[in-house]
């Protein structure tokens, strides 16, 4: 498994390097905007984690200049925890961000998580190949990182959800047809202070998905519970 690193602060780079080769991946550190320009090339790593923040220009760049030529996904390192820095991100392509500072176990699980939600991502049914899952009258166009409501006869009505609730959204869609249990959900979730969601906060985040995507959040036709198990998305839904 090979990563691509870009840190432009010597410390971090070198001790992230360490640990992340302790745990099996081959890392590729570069420093600044250009030596990610110049070294990276497509087909080559499976994953990017790139610090925001660099001498000669921002970690945006690089991910738009990776996501340009390849879909690997990319986990953004940032000092700043600023909500609308977060959302810049994954606005860009990127697929997770952690805050500095951060527990290297915490970074191991985002790795982990983000690869084998990317592997779902590129198996995934119904997904067309210019990003666009429908469900039912529900679009996402994942390039964009946008949700909207279909309308026969307004056409698309835009629906604004959090950075946490477009993830949990894009969770279930990953999985149509399979029964998520809430354990299941809680891996891939935490929320935008980089803390992991707990049971109790997921099923505000389930309730206010609903109220947004539903037409009645009363009674779900979009994410199901099912009793006792946890909650499913069905393939016939599309």
């Amino acid at each position: 498994m090979n990563i691509f690193l870009l840190e432009d602060d010597d410390a971090i780079g070198m001790g992230l390097k360490y640990s992340l080769e302790k745990e099996g991946y081959e890392v590729n550190l570069v420093r600044t905007y250009e030596e990610a320009k110049q070294t990276w090339a497509a087909g080559k790593y499976d994953i990017g984690i790139l610090d925001i923040n660099l001498p000669d220009g921002n970690g945006y760049d690089v991910c738009r200049f990776i996501k340009a030529n390849e879909d690997m996904p990319v986990i953004f390192l940032t000092a700043a925890d600023a909500e609308v820095n977060v959302v810049m991100g994954l606005e860009i392509g990127a697929d997770d961000y952690i805050c500095k500072p951060f527990r290297i176990n915490e970074l191991m699980a985002r790795i982990k998580t983000v690869l084998r939600r990317s592997r779902r991502g590129n198996d995934a049914a119904g997904t067309s190949s210019d990003g666009v899952i429908d469900v039912q009258n529900i679009r996402i166009y994942t390039k964009d990182t946008k949700v909207v409501r279909l309308h026969a006869d307004t056409g698309e009505e835009t629906i604004e959800l959090t950075a946490l609730e477009y993830r949990l959204l894009l969770t279930f869609c990953m999985n149509r047809g399979v029964v998520l249990s809430r354990g299941n959900l809680l891996q891939d979730m935490w929320d935008v202070s980089g803390d992991f969601v707990n049971d109790n906060t997921l099923t505000v985040y389930i309730k206010r998905l609903r109220d947004k995507i539903e037409e009645d959040p009363s009674e779900p036709k979009l994410i199901k519970t099912v009793r006792g198990l946890g909650y499913i998305m069905e393939k016939q839904s599309r």
